[in-house]
């Protein structure tokens, strides 16, 4: 490995055994072609090897606001499932046909982690669960891997791994995503199989905050259930009872 990458084998023993403080640009870059690292990896290299004086975990502890921004994109795409989530996958906002798919009320400050993960309803309506799961699993050690210090992270994370098997394999296989271009299938009881393309958007000014799109193929069988699902959405809304 160090041949490979350039190094010293004992400047390279140095990293591995954690006695190395930093790393220069020039190592990661060799690191991450030795190692063949994508442009994710490569990121998640950098954060792991960022020295923990330049870790920023002030603030952590305060609600986050959805972007005023953020909410007039969504208000543009609310023919589509829409979702904002803020750290640790907690759901900013929802509109109310992502509702409608999902069947879940996804409640501002319920985290969609743990839907995922732990709520029967979520691997009986999203047929191909596990590839989609595995995925959030690496976005979760990516995040991690940016904000090492965030406890309630950590927290969420080891609560996941004791209660499923499943998401411990995936941990230890060490894979990071970054959460983009998933396709994501579900089953839905009144208006069958649904496919959607699941696209991820940053915040311009929260890069906590991540805009969830829930694309769709033109004149495709999903592209023509959706105003459907909409309208039943709007009826439910219209004839609910008032409750305190």
């Amino acid at each position: 490995m160090a041949v490979l990458a350039g190094l010293s084998t004992d400047h390279y023993s140095r990293i591995e055994q954690g006695r190395q403080p930093s790393l220069s640009v020039d190592v990661i870059d060799s690191l991450a072609r030795a190692l063949r690292l994508d442009d994710t990896e490569r990121a998640h290299l950098t954060d792991l090897s960022r020295p923990s004086r330049h870790r920023n975990g002030v603030g952590w502890s305060v609600p986050q606001i959805a972007d005023a921004g953020m909410l007039r994109l969504m208000t543009a795409l609310d023919h589509v499932p829409v979702l904002l989530l803020g750290r640790r996958s907690e759901v900013l906002v929802r509109n109310a046909l992502l509702c409608a798919v999902l069947d879940s009320p996804m409640d501002p400050g319920s985290s969609f982690a743990r839907w995922l993960f732990l709520d029967p309803d979520a691997r009986a309506r999203i047929t191909n669960w596990a590839d989609f799961a595995a995925a959030a699993v690496g976005a979760l050690r990516y995040e991690t891997g940016r904000h090492p210090d965030d406890r309630q992270l950590a927290k969420l994370v080891a609560e996941l791994r004791s209660r499923d098997l499943e998401i411990d394999r995936w941990w230890n296989d060490l894979r990071v995503t970054d959460r983009t271009s998933v396709t994501k299938r579900i089953a839905h009881p009144a208006a069958g199989p649904l496919t959607f393309g699941i696209e991820s958007v940053i915040g311009p000014h929260d890069a906590e905050q991540r805009l969830i799109v829930y694309t769709v193929e033109p004149d495709s069988r999903t592209a023509h259930a959706l105003p459907i699902l909409a309208s039943w959405g709007r009826e439910e809304t219209a004839g609910a009872t008032p409750q305190t």
